[in-house]
């Protein structure tokens, strides 16, 4: 998608900042069902590289078997009335165009002036973009995949809130992406994550309710019902 893509060049230039204002959910959480990450997941595994949007799953070479839990997902899905979505499906109509127009208003800002010193004031990026959403996937149940951004880290951090991202760094090693491309997460049952940014399906209700946090601000939050790994 034409937009992830100018993302990953920007996170790849090393343009980095999230410094947004902090603000706790009103809205009571369902209870979530946690799964761990195995071992044997994490080794089969490529390490993503910063900027990279989170990849499709592997289809070539498929054995029956994969197939048919494939399809065993989907009617499960299906029958539960959960509907597996994508990034570019938060993006209302046109919102590519004006998401362009931002970031040449912004690129053409900062260099105006000449080269960037490092550690000057020049040298960081805010969130760019909108706060536009699709009204149609408000209060629907959704499944979709991306990577974590916890609001805190540590060997025994549990957390119950945090960002939801389509590339690997964001807001951590790379400029956060849009609002409408960053998603609230909140689970009553705390979950304990293997590594910092760590690939996951998020399923749950979705809402276009929009939601500050120190790191990154999103047009869209889910209440989680369920954490898989993300397999690929």
């Amino acid at each position: 998608m034409r937009t992830l893509a100018f993302l990953s060049i920007l996170a790849a230039a090393g343009l980095a900042a999230c410094s947004q204002a902090d603000s706790a959910p009103e809205t009571p959480v369902e209870s979530a069902e946690i799964i761990a990450e195995s071992s044997d997941v994490a080794k089969t595994k490529t390490e993503p590289q910063v900027g990279d949007k989170i990849p499709e799953p592997k289809k070539d070479g498929a054995t029956s078997s994969r197939l048919a839990e494939a399809g065993a997902k989907a009617n499960d899905l299906m029958s539960r009335g959960v509907q597996e979505i994508g990034w570019e499906e938060l993006m209302p109509e046109g919102e590519e165009e004006r998401l362009a127009e931002l970031y040449q208003s912004q690129m053409a800002m900062l260099y105006s002036g000449g080269g960037i010193a490092e550690g000057s004031a020049g040298d960081t990026m805010v969130q760019i973009g909108t706060f536009n959403t699709v009204p149609a996937l408000h209060e629907t149940k959704v499944r979709i995949p991306g990577y974590t951004v916890p609001f805190e880290y540590g060997s025994k951090a549990e957390i119950s809130e945090f960002l939801l991202v389509p590339y690997y760094g964001a807001c951590l090693h790379a400029p956060p992406p849009p609002p409408n491309q960053t998603i609230f997460v909140m689970t009553d049952k705390p979950i304990m994550l293997k590594d910092l940014a760590q690939a996951v399906w998020i399923e749950g209700t979705i809402y276009t309710q929009t939601q500050e946090s120190e790191l990154a601000d999103a047009a869209y939050t889910i209440k989680v019902d369920k954490v898989e790994v993300y397999e690929y």
